[in-house]
């Protein structure tokens, strides 16, 4: 985007203050690891102690990668902790509701994520850009944050990706590698992630619709 998504203004909160703000309202959630930038450090703690003074235990620099960036947060994590939620700080409109979903299922399942239906037409295409074929949406899903695991579930399995020099996209994949199933959790409500200018003002019309139901 050319700038720091989480530290951008968006009604009011820097982007990342509404993410942390979500679960330090959650009562389920005891506590908050932010794993960030060293580049930004600073001013990414500012903003989440300001969001989570209560609930913030550790701020902890980030690797190159996100399975990296996780593994380090992981290693805050008390031991006794019995359930581990990993989000990503640039889905700002993630709410109570979302959070407590996911984490009853992970309960029930052991892992859980939050996701969507895929509903677009989906095609494949070369190298060149051009279509080479069409891909059948029946059951795909495009898997989002929280994604929520028991701890000991989580740990185990990028123990695994940590030892073998694995490389995973996201926790699910992470877990599902070391051999257990992870169940989905439709988000009837929109959860997009901030990844261009225009998600901005998205995000801002689905704010403003909340603050007047």
């Amino acid at each position: 985007m050319g700038f720091n998504k989480l530290t951008t203004e968006l009604e009011g909160r820097p982007v990342l203050a509404w993410s942390v703000g979500a679960f330090n309202d959650c009562p389920a959630i005891d506590a908050i690891v932010l794993v960030c930038a060293s580049s930004a450090q600073a001013e990414l703690e500012q903003i989440a102690r300001a969001a989570a003074p209560s609930k913030l235990k550790h701020i902890v620099v980030g690797g190159a990668h996100r399975h990296l960036s996780v593994a380090e947060g992981l290693g805050t994590v008390p031991a006794d902790a019995s359930m581990i939620a990993v989000h990503d700080a640039a889905r700002p409109l993630v709410n109570e509701a979302m959070i407590t979903r996911c984490l009853e299922s992970a309960r029930n399942t052991g892992a859980s994520a939050c996701a969507r239906r895929v509903n677009d037409t989906l095609k494949r295409i070369n190298d060149e850009g051009f279509i080479i074929e069409s891909v059948d949406r029946t059951n795909l899903w495009a898997v989002e944050t929280p994604q929520i695991f028991r701890a000991d579930l989580l740990r185990h399995a990028y123990d695994e990706v940590i030892a073998t020099g694995g490389h995973v996209s996201d926790e699910t994949s992470a877990v599902q590698a070391a051999g257990a199933p992870v169940a989905l959790v439709n988000t009837p409500e929109w959860n997009g992630k901030i990844t261009y200018p225009g998600d901005l003002e998205l995000a801002r019309l689905v704010l403003r619709g909340r603050s007047k139901a």
